[in-house]
């Protein structure tokens, strides 16, 4: 079995002058990341390896999520930025055979697109969540029953789980 997480990054900010590439978490974002980090570890949701975007909210949220997840193996994975989900299935096709339990820690509509991809069943209560919006800092949690990532096949994905920071008693819309 392999486990696959994907997390988006949490809320950004829009600052003036400032590229796509380089926006920082906004407040509401530095608040979400480490409840959802907390969530992930004491759910036992422990990656093998996190592969982060080069972008500066995503490794905001990820350096801010990390701390109840440690010891994990992370890479900055440059393919993950504005990337479509078919070049992010590429990203996880592509993970070695080691890692049980793989994250990435990205964007919409790439993340959102993905997950539609590859789910074929599992909790359908989250799945209609899943459906309608992946907010900033939401979470899906996808099993696939495969000896090897590159197995990974569109509509094989049980979805475990879809967790917002709504979930969590957190302010969160978008």
């Amino acid at each position: 079995m392999r486990r696959l997480i994907l997390f988006r990054h949490a809320k950004s900010g829009h600052p003036n002058g400032v590229s796509d590439l380089d926006r920082p978490l906004a407040e509401r974002g530095r608040e979400a990341s480490p409840r959802m980090g907390q969530y992930l570890g004491d759910e036992g949701l422990l990656p093998d390896l996190v592969l982060v975007s080069p972008s500066q909210r995503t490794r905001e949220t990820w350096d801010l999520a990390r701390p109840p997840l440690e010891p994990v193996n992370m890479r900055i994975e440059p393919r993950i930025y504005e990337s479509p989900s078919s070049r992010l299935l590429d990203v996880v096709r592509e993970v070695e055979p080691g890692v049980k339990v793989l994250m990435l820690v990205g964007h919409n509509p790439g993340t959102h697109d993905l997950a539609m991809r590859l789910v074929g069943h599992g909790d359908r209560y989250a799945f209609a969540r899943l459906r309608q919006k992946y907010p900033t800092a939401a979470v899906a949690v996808l099993d696939f029953d495969v000896e090897s990532w590159s197995e990974v096949e569109e509509r094989s994905a049980r979805l475990d789980r879809f967790v917002v920071p709504k979930d969590l008693g957190l302010d969160a819309d978008d």
